[in-house]
């Protein structure tokens, strides 16, 4: 047998011991077997002396192809193993690296989030549908839209948070109804819950970062006497109640007749608190019928079409109905605060 074939040999049978390896100790031991300063291979090539120039060249460079698969296969057999260790360990000692250690209790909604899901499904059985829209709003669509002129002091930066693209983090959900007024035709009644921001001093009752419901019902011959009976059974469903409400004139650029609708303060029962600033009431939901300029603007006949919008404060509703005295609260991230609801 010649040096190339029992190269061959030796390549052949160390193929198929270290791919049998058992484990990486085992993979070693047979890597020295066959690799190591002592091992088969090398001492084949010990001989390489006793051949012409010629067999040197060719066994020679046939003994390093082959050493250099022989590494591959040790490479591609570690890997193996380490898979295989690995995929073993996990069938006998599972865990799950991202649950907390110790007993946990299963999680529950935000009083938010819950008190919106509660209010979505009273103004769907009467019929509303529910709108969703960017939280990143166009000035057109925040302000313009809604009949605010170019000096009214909402566009001021000291109640608006402007992007440097010209855009805004918008203020009010009113921008939903905005984009409802271009899509739908009327008749039609729609809701839009969601975020808004505005460049607030927070104390008890005020917060940069707040959520709201905003809503608008237009169709042919919409009184105020239906928006106010939309609003008192809005409020005797979450309150489970008959609640204490008065309507007094207000301005909104986007309403007229506009009107501010203040609910009797839950928490302190009229008396006065830091809630209420010690009034014993809380604006709770701005309202009024739809001024004849937003129809125009959003492409409806103001004489053809009437309706009436509203917006409502979330957090203040979940405010009232549970007793919280701070607005703040609700955003501390305070699990043993929130884990009450």
């Amino acid at each position: 047998m010649n040096l190339s074939e029992e190269l061959d040999k030796i390549f052949e049978e160390a193929n198929r011991l270290i791919g049998s390896s058992v484990d990486e100790a085992d993979l070693d031991k047979n890597k020295n077997e066959y690799l190591g300063k002592k091992g088969k291979l090398t001492s084949v090539l010990k001989n390489l002396a006793s051949l012409s120039i010629e067999e040197k060249k060719t066994v020679g460079q046939k003994a390093n192809d082959l050493s250099k698969s022989l590494e591959e296969i040790v490479s591609k057999t570690r890997e193996n193993l380490k898979t295989k260790g690995f995929r073993e360990q996990s069938e006998k000692e599972w865990f799950d690296v991202l649950r907390p250690l110790g007993e946990t209790e299963p999680g529950t909604l935000h009083p938010i989030t819950k008190i919106q899901y509660e209010i979505e499904d009273i103004f769907t059985s009467m019929g509303f549908e529910i709108w969703d829209g960017p939280e990143v709003e166009t000035d057109f669509n925040n302000f313009g839209a809604l009949n605010f002129t170019d000096d009214h002091p909402a566009r001021d930066m000291q109640d608006t948070f402007y992007l440097e693209n010209g855009n805004l983090l918008r203020t009010h959900t009113s921008a939903i109804q905005v984009r409802a007024l271009r899509k739908l035709k009327p008749p039609f009644k729609i809701i839009g819950p969601g975020r808004v921001f505005r460049y607030e001093e927070v104390d008890a009752s005020h917060e940069t970062s707040f959520y709201q419901i905003e809503g608008m019902v237009v169709g042919k011959d919409i009184s105020a006497g239906n928006m106010l009976y939309t609003m008192e059974v809005l409020l005797s469903k979450v309150f489970e109640k008959e609640v204490k409400t008065r309507l007094r004139p207000g301005f909104f650029p986007f309403v007229e007749p506009a009107f501010e609708l203040d609910i009797n303060c839950q928490v302190c029962g009229g008396s006065g608190c830091s809630v209420c600033k010690q009034s014993g009431w809380l604006e709770l939901m701005p309202c009024g019928l739809v001024h004849p300029n937003v129809f125009k603007l959003n492409g409806l006949d103001p004489k053809e079409w009437t309706g009436f919008a509203f917006g409502l404060g979330l957090d203040r509703l979940v405010m009232m109905k549970y007793g919280i005295h701070d607005i703040r609260y609700l955003h501390s991230g305070n699990l043993r605060f929130l884990e009450q609801f």
